[in-house]
């Protein structure tokens, strides 16, 4: 919705997992590469009226760079960088806030769970 604040999202394609479609909708939104990608061990749950339909959508915490550039795509036509206090006033949703505070929680003032981190592998790897 224009005007309001909101943290990248987007579809899974085929042959996509969550957390692909995760690292191709930041690159794809902001230009970022990000440097680690975890699990953030929580979903974000909410009502679609017009589908009635409920979302459960996983979350994901990626650290890019400092100092990387970041590049938007016509999805989004502002960002900002804030501290987590700031983006919690920021954003429109219950849901949106209650994941921020999670991620403040067991990201930025806790060392993140190294069996959340998210390692690319070949396909070879993975099979077991």
């Amino acid at each position: 919705m224009e005007g309001t604040w909101c943290q990248v999202a987007g579809k899974i394609e085929a042959n996509e997992t969550a957390w692909q479609a995760g690292l191709r909708e930041v690159e794809e939104e902001t230009g970022l590469k990000l440097d680690r990608f975890y699990s953030a061990d929580i979903c974000e749950q909410f009502y679609e009226a017009d589908r009635n339909a409920i979302s459960l959508l996983p979350v994901f915490v990626g650290y890019a760079r400092d100092g990387a550039t970041v590049r938007l795509n016509a999805e989004h036509s502002d960002f900002r960088w804030v501290s987590f206090d700031e983006a919690i006033r920021m954003v429109p949703f219950a849901g949106q806030r209650k994941v921020l505070k999670h991620i403040r929680d067991e990201f930025i003032d806790n060392e993140p769970n190294p069996w959340l981190l998210i390692e690319e592998r070949a396909p070879s790897e993975v099979a077991g």
